[in-house]
């Protein structure tokens, strides 16, 4: 089983742009396992990514969720410089946007275990843990993937990280949203991942001061270095 992991930083990247770029790999990857277990491929190991960027403004939907969750037209996303897709991984509709840390761990989970289940917590649980560096406590809210900071309470709970993913062939692409520096005023044009009556939230905003995102991305990368047992190259 490979457990490296090939890390591309791709900064300020179009949405479109690196949607088609993972797709590009997710393909790749699962052909190259159809040819391993056919016994035609050269090289016996497919390999894995982990992509770290940021997007220009954009709200994407996913496969199972409701267009009526984005609350404006055509013409005002014209108007703010908001791009939107609807897309195949699952979930409902969220946004990106500078500030924000975005990754897309493009892994073929055989070289790890089997278990989408397992997959998501341990996503969820890098964000926990390092929420937790910053002497923040947050969770994990049944039925709705993603982190949360006080979950446990309706009237306060509010969203820091959210995620949504595609599998194949237990190959994975999508993946998770972190808000550190996140403009938080564009989640109000939308119902954040189809849940009505929650609020957003963001590092910044929980600290009261503008944090540092490679030192954020760096403590993401350890955690989730030492969940997954990743070997980065």
């Amino acid at each position: 089983m490979n457990k490296q992991v090939n890390l591309i930083h791709k900064g300020l990247i179009d949405y479109k742009e690196c949607w088609d770029y993972q797709t590009s790999i997710f393909d790749e990857i699962i052909e190259q396992k159809i040819l391993i277990r056919k016994g035609l491929a050269k090289e016996k190991e497919t390999q894995n990514f982990l992509i770290f960027c940021e997007h220009p403004h954009v709200y994407t939907l996913g496969k199972t969720g409701e267009k009526s969750n984005l609350l404006i037209d055509e013409n005002v996303l014209k108007s703010k410089g908001v791009n939107y897709y609807h897309i195949n991984r699952g979930g409902d509709i969220t946004y990106h946007g500078p500030g924000q840390i975005v990754g897309y761990p493009i892994l073929d989970l055989d070289n790890f275990f089997t278990d989408i289940n397992t997959y998501l917590r341990y996503l969820e649980e890098s964000v926990i843990l390092t929420l937790r560096d910053y002497g923040i406590d947050s969770m994990r809210l049944k039925g709705a993937t993603g982190v949360w900071i006080d979950g446990d309470n309706p009237l306060k709970a509010r969203k820091i990280c959210a995620i949504g993913v595609k599998l194949s062939r237990w190959v994975t692409m999508h993946g998770f949203a972190f808000n550190v520096n996140t403009d938080l005023e564009y989640f109000n044009h939308i119902v954040p991942c189809g849940i009505r009556n929650k609020e957003v939230t963001s590092l910044e905003k929980e600290l009261g001061v503008k944090q540092d995102l490679i030192e954020v991305q760096n403590k993401l990368l350890f955690h989730l270095s030492n969940l997954f047992g990743f070997q980065f190259i």
